[in-house]
């Protein structure tokens, strides 16, 4: 899809919500996740809101501006460099996303909804029934893939909204460094990885075959890697 983005245009779809629980989660993630890790959480939430604009949800009314930020922004933070990685990394994110939302003054229910979309957010067909924050940041995810995670709305997105999102946050290699992690942190326990989730299948694809569907697929997304 073609169009340009104004300069006005492309700064208020690269704003992060600038409120003190945001920098605190950029505080957080930033110093222990690879910056193609970093990048791709920023632009999950950048694109999110995009998904949410064509869906006409509007921020206070249909979700929490900062949850869906702090929940795109620390997807996978079960990557993490200082992550324990003793559990599948989505739930390891998301138990590591709760007690922080917590220790920031959450909720116990907010924190809970933002543990549901990370916990979630690799899981098609379940994500999408568990609310409009798991279905946004599950589709803010499928979105910044470009099209082989299977999302709807990757042709809605202009070229010019693209380029302003990958000239702020590029994308680095960002399928083969986020497959690195995610492999990485499967194979220090058996617990990571269990068979047929994610984390188990890339591990098993790597070891197999030296690179996974995931990474094979990206020849045809839109966004290249």
């Amino acid at each position: 899809m073609t169009g340009t983005t104004t300069p006005e245009a492309s700064a208020e779809l690269i704003a992060l919500p600038g409120s003190p629980l945001a920098d605190a989660v950029v505080n957080l993630i930033q110093p222990v996740e690879s910056p193609s890790v970093f990048n791709h959480s920023i632009r999950t939430y950048l694109f999110a809101r995009l998904v949410a604009a064509r869906l006409d949800l509007a921020a206070g009314d249909d979700y929490d501006d900062d949850l869906l930020f702090a929940a795109c922004a620390m997807h996978d933070l079960g990557v993490a460099s200082d992550s324990p990685h003793q559990q599948r990394f989505e739930v390891e994110g998301a138990d590591r996303a709760a007690a922080f939302l917590i220790d920031h003054g959450s909720s116990a229910a907010d924190a809970d909804q933002v543990w549901q979309a990370i916990a979630l957010h690799t899981s098609t067909g379940i994500a999408e029934r568990r609310g409009t924050l798991c279905v946004l940041v599950r589709e803010g995810v499928a979105l910044d893939f470009g099209g082989p995670m299977g999302s709807d709305h990757v042709a809605a997105v202009t070229d010019g909204q693209a380029d302003a999102v990958h000239t702020a946050y590029p994308r680095l290699d960002m399928i083969g460094s986020l497959t690195d992690a995610i492999v990485a942190q499967a194979a220090k326990n058996p617990k990571n990885a269990p068979r047929y989730s994610i984390p188990g299948e890339f591990l098993r694809e790597r070891e197999t075959f030296g690179r996974t569907r995931m990474e094979h697929a990206f020849g045809s997304s839109r966004w290249g890697n």
